[in-house]
């Protein structure tokens, strides 16, 4: 099986998987709450066969059709066939799905593509591993989460030091063919609704670390004693001409719990090595996952553009002047965000190993000022909406023999916008921005890069190591300044 569509998908779901929502455990597809994000996600599926040309590529070994976010890149034309195949993947939610399959398949295809970091002992065990799971996730055309980050109750503290040490994922226990595991992770995006959870460093570890806690691996959801924990859901049951992003689009975000759930030795891919833990993220990582988020951040800025634009011609407000700036200023971003991402791509280069991976110093800068666009474009949508954002009457109260006509008349947009027109429009934004699951997206965005003052703190590090800043003593040597 390549290429799964939403029913193939969906049939994949039908497991014991163990998933908590509020205070009961619950069958994911059973459960009405999710119907929506099941549907929603399936229809990704869909979505890749319907665009074939841009989401899928022929399998090297198979010739059977692929997703193309699995490429192994290795020159500038497989960047070129992800790009088209990211933007496309984009373009299904407007960029509101932060953590489609693509996102993880990205990765795990990099990680293919810089094997001799597995390698770097001279053993290829864990490379040969990696290697076979890739080729199953290619076969399977499977959904992949992950979860990197250790559970932080004190962040005085290391994350694996003190009481945050006692909830970090570990090894327990070491049997002949496995190992088992204990503790927590966060922050499984998409979690009730993957088929495998991926687990892979999230940051470098300083010498000394527990090697029991230096570790990568995959296993499918329905693994015993893995526990989902959901957040409350987002997701609505309205119709979706009134809710088109709550109704289909909340991925869910999910606390895991390892309650001594035992891997198979064959899908364990590090293993308390703390160079090949430390060289996975600092050898292209960045450079190859930030083409994927990049091109999701610039369909998603532009779609505010629109959105945008077409609340200020439904309001007749779009030349004045606050109007007018706000509009230039979330073209900016998608601009800036797409030259970016067109720098990158035109410098990239072997990263190592045949690893062919875009510059990452234009992704870098935009993974830091990013946060601030997505939240600056919310501001603007609910902005330039005003009070129109809460005025919008539902699609079916439009239909209403007894109320349509009155919702007609008192409710149209300017320059003949009609009532329905401009319900659609301003629900839309609305749930773009101010629903629930508008908030929550806000919230990711924020945060599923690393926080903004990290990021920038990194980037002034990373700048200080690739040349000498030494511009100001020459200038003032060449003045005759002693």
């Amino acid at each position: 099986m390549t290429a799964r569509t939403g029913k193939q998908y969906i049939e994949g779901l039908r497991d014991d998987r163990t998933v908590w929502l509020g205070n009961e455990k619950v069958d994911i597809l059973s459960h009405p709450v999710f119907a929506g994000s099941v549907k929603g996600m399936a229809g990704y599926f869909d979505w890749q066969n319907k665009h074939a040309d841009d989401c899928l590529v022929p399998d090297p070994e198979t010739g059977a059709p692929m997703s193309a976010s699995l490429i192994v890149p290795k020159n500038a034309d497989d960047l070129k066939h992800r790009h088209k195949a990211f933007d496309r993947f984009a373009r299904y939610s407007a960029g509101m799905l932060g953590r489609t399959p693509d996102y993880v398949n990205v990765t795990l295809a990099g990680f293919v593509a810089r094997s001799d970091i597995f390698e770097s002992s001279g053993d290829r065990t864990y490379s040969n591993r990696l290697r076979r799971f890739y080729r199953e996730v290619v076969e399977k055309d499977l959904s992949l989460t992950h979860t990197i980050i250790h559970p932080v109750v004190d962040k005085a503290i290391p994350d694996t030091q003190g009481i945050n040490r006692e909830l970090a994922l570990k090894v327990v226990r070491r049997n002949k063919d496995s190992i088992v595991v204990r503790g927590a992770k966060i922050l499984a995006t998409l979690g009730p609704f993957a088929d495998e959870l991926f687990v892979y460093p999230g940051q470098p570890q300083p010498a000394g670390t527990n090697p029991d806690v230096l570790l990568a691996f995959s296993i499918p959801m329905n693994t015993k004693g893995l526990i989902t924990l959901c957040r409350d859901h987002c997701g609505v049951t309205a119709p979706v001409g009134d809710r088109p992003f709550s109704s289909r689009f909340d991925e869910q975000d999910a606390f895991m719990i390892f309650d001594d759930v035992e891997i198979p030795n064959e899908r364990v891919f590090i293993d308390g090595d703390l160079d090949v833990y430390n060289g996975l993220m600092r050898h292209g990582w960045a450079a190859n996952i930030m083409q994927q988020t990049a091109i999701r951040a610039a369909v998603k800025l532009e779609f505010a553009y629109e959105l945008c634009t077409r609340m200020a011609r439904a309001t007749n407000s779009e030349m004045r002047p606050d109007v007018a700036a706000m509009l230039g200023e979330l073209w900016g971003y998608a601009t800036l965000t797409r030259s970016a991402i067109m720098a990158a791509e035109a410098g990239a280069r072997d990263w190592g190993n045949g690893a062919f991976f875009c510059d990452d110093r234009p992704l870098r800068a935009t993974r830091s000022m990013m946060p601030g666009w997505m939240v600056r474009a919310n501001d603007c949508i609910k902005t330039i909406g005003s009070h129109n954002l809460l005025a919008t009457p539902s699609l079916d109260a439009i239909d209403n023999p007894e109320i349509g006509d009155l919702i007609r008349t008192f409710m149209p947009g300017a320059n003949g916008m009609s009532a329905r027109e401009r319900a659609t429009l301003f629900r839309t934004a609305w749930d773009f921005a101010g629903s629930a699951l508008g908030g929550r997206v806000e919230l990711y965005e924020r945060f599923y890069l690393a926080s903004a003052p990290r990021n920038l703190a990194l980037d002034h590090m990373m700048a200080q190591m690739e040349r000498p800043w030494d511009e100001i003593p020459a200038l003032l040597k060449s003045a005759g300044v002693e």
